[in-house]
């Protein structure tokens, strides 16, 4: 019999890359596509339908604090108001089965960046972002 467990990926096969650039000091990255859906009603109908009106998509960038990621990223552009060109390429591959996935997420718009300490605690720094494409050149 098949060991399921072989099956479920895990975080530590993940691999995301920024420009390019392995993101090595990520410690999680999440990200979520919202549908959006517009009321369609209809006299003499108590039911309401719904029409796909398109999508959006928010993410965070969470690394163990090794370096200024936000401020080395955006200082130029909130001066300026010319936001970097960004795309974010992501991999989860299961060793176990060869199965993996890719995302390439692009249109990328942070929404904030800053940095807070805490006693006895790791240091972290959360990059929120906005994307407006998002492609899956590979599923499992």
């Amino acid at each position: 019999m098949l060991d399921k467990t072989n099956g479920v990926v895990s975080g530590n096969d993940c691999i995301v890359w920024l420009n390019g650039e392995i993101l090595d000091d990520l410690k999680q990255f999440e990200w979520k596509v919202t549908l959006d859906f517009a009321d369609v009603n209809y006299l003499n109908d108590p039911r309401t339908y719904k029409k796909y009106q398109g999508f959006s998509g928010e993410a965070t960038l969470t690394f163990n604090k090794t370096r200024s990621r936000g401020a080395t990223l955006l200082k130029d552009a909130i001066k300026s108001g010319t936001m970097p060109d960004i795309k974010i390429v992501t991999k989860l591959e299961n060793k176990s089965t060869g199965k993996a996935e890719r995302a390439v997420f692009t249109g990328i718009t942070f929404n904030e960046f800053g940095a807070s300490s805490e006693a006895k605690t790791v240091g972290e720094e959360s990059l929120p972002f906005s994307f407006s494409d998002i492609d899956f050149p590979e599923l499992m």
